[in-house]
């Protein structure tokens, strides 16, 4: 799994995720129940995740809606 995106904003997770299953490419939000344990306050960044061999697909489909994505 590649780290695609980190972020605390939940409307970027959730419109990026959208994009990447509307694609077919499957996703993963990881620490989404450790930013729930710590309160729900945002400290700890969410992180969204694809498959090695979908992570430059993913990247286009990211950038060309102008959501900048994590460097590797």
């Amino acid at each position: 799994m590649h780290e695609l995106l980190r972020s605390n904003d939940l409307v970027l997770l959730s419109f990026a995720t959208h994009l990447l299953n509307e694609a077919g490419i499957a996703n993963m939000v990881l620490d989404q129940h450790t930013s729930a344990v710590e309160g729900s306050i945002g400290a700890l960044p969410r992180r969204l995740v694809v498959d090695a061999e979908d992570f430059d697909a993913a990247r286009r489909i990211l950038s060309n809606a102008a959501i900048t994505i994590s460097e590797p």
